[in-house]
């Protein structure tokens, strides 16, 4: 089914599943409950969970298969994020030809960027891709105002052409749509006490991730993948049988540049506002560290690292001390206070410390990252009977099995 095995199908389908009903998956508290403070269901949170999930598949692609590690990736997103505000200033509102134009200008970008930078590997591999997207920062925010306004960002106005829309009606600015039906359209459904937020936006989102997902796993399990893998195991023996490397890594490098640029364009559909921000090394980092959490070379690792981060994020970055008075309010005073100051450090503006510790813990326990865990949880289960999928070992040497040794 859809050209994949029995396991990579059911595989598919539970994905999809889970994403159906992720408004519901993500809402597991009552409202007003005490627990309500960690609910995550609402558009804002599952929209950049689906879109950053698509952000680090992409990246997967490269850094998991070939092993290149890339700290330039950010700057694929902004473009794509540049060119999709374009095309809403300029064609239409409705996202289907914004977030091709980003595929597109991305894909352009990183051909260029990649046959320059894949002329090194390793650590002067990852220092060039840096250096382009500072590169591209810096002239997105300066040299490039014209087109990207500066520290001001691209957005939208009203005196905008869009020719296929025609001029806008009244004094506020068109939104975002998928033939018409507004992309901040919401459905709100009240049921034993928790209320489902269902977000045309996320849907939307979700959908381009599923399919993203999908030829992530076709890639996985093609020829071309098994090549990728040969780059990462021994580049040098892969030569030597007369095949050369650069154009499978190249072409991994423009499709992993391009899911960027797929992601930077949803981003802009959600809102259509660009900024050089996007393009920060930092945002090349986020990639990287999303990968590496979930399980790099795995199919659904780095989209469960994007979850984990983005909720981080979103819901311990909202604690603040009257969150954690109200919780810690039964503690005697002296003692309240102590706890409150240290829990303090690691929510609100403090919840970067809280991903760091995270990282740490999984990197030094799980270095296959949280699939890992999963996988030695459902083989505690089991007993250990069911035997482990080689593809998706989260071995990061893909080292070959010791064959048996003949007297």
């Amino acid at each position: 089914m859809f050209g994949l095995n029995k396991k990579d199908t059911t595989f598919l389908l539970i994905v999809i599943a889970l994403t159906l009903f992720t408004p519901i998956l993500m809402q597991p508290f009552a409202e007003g409950s005490g627990l309500a403070q960690f609910n995550g269901g609402y558009p804002d949170l599952m929209q950049k969970v689906a879109i950053f999930g698509i952000f680090a598949v992409g990246f997967n692609i490269l850094f998991g298969l070939t092993g290149y590690l890339s700290f330039g990736h950010a700057a694929f997103l902004g473009i794509g994020s540049y060119a999709a505000v374009w095309m809403f200033k300029l064609l239409t509102m409705n996202v289907i030809p914004a977030i091709l134009l980003a595929m597109v200008v991305s894909g352009i970008f990183a051909a260029a960027i990649g046959y320059v930078s894949l002329r090194r590997s390793g650590i002067y591999f990852s220092i060039l891709t840096l250096a382009f997207a500072q590169m591209c920062y810096k002239m997105a925010y300066s040299v490039l105002t014209p087109l990207t306004n500066g520290e001001t960002g691209l957005q939208l106005s009203l005196d905008d052409p869009r020719v296929l829309d025609g001029a806008s009606e009244g004094h506020s600015l068109p939104v975002t749509n998928i033939f018409g039906l507004p992309m901040n359209a919401s459905y709100k459904l009240e049921a034993l006490g928790h209320v489902f937020t269902f977000n045309v936006g996320f849907y939307f989102s979700a959908v381009i991730a599923i399919i993203a997902f999908y030829v992530a796993i076709r890639l996985f399990r093609s020829p071309f993948g098994m090549m990728l893998r040969a780059v990462k195991s021994n580049q040098q023996r892969m030569t030597y049988t007369g095949l050369d490397p650069k154009p499978y890594t190249l072409a991994a490098f423009v499709i992993s540049g391009m899911y960027a640029g797929l992601a930077g364009g949803l981003l802009a559909a959600m809102d259509p506002l660009a900024g050089a921000d996007r393009m920060l090394w930092t945002a090349s980092g986020e990639v990287v560290i999303m990968t590496i959490l979930g399980g790099a070379g795995t199919l659904m690792g780095p989209v469960l690292g994007a979850g984990v981060i983005k909720y981080l994020e979103n819901i311990f970055s909202k604690i603040n001390e009257g969150v954690l008075h109200q919780w810690f309010s039964f503690l005697p005073d002296g003692l309240e206070d102590l706890v409150i100051w240290i829990f303090a450090r690691f929510t609100g503006e403090g919840w970067h410390l809280t991903l760091g510790v995270t990282f740490m813990l999984v990197v030094t326990f799980l270095p296959g990252g949280l699939i890992e865990g999963l996988k030695r949880l459902n083989k505690r289960i089991k007993g250990g009977s069911k035997k482990r999928d080689k593809y998706d070992d989260p071995d990061p040497e893909h080292r070959p099995e010791p064959g048996k040794h003949v007297a």
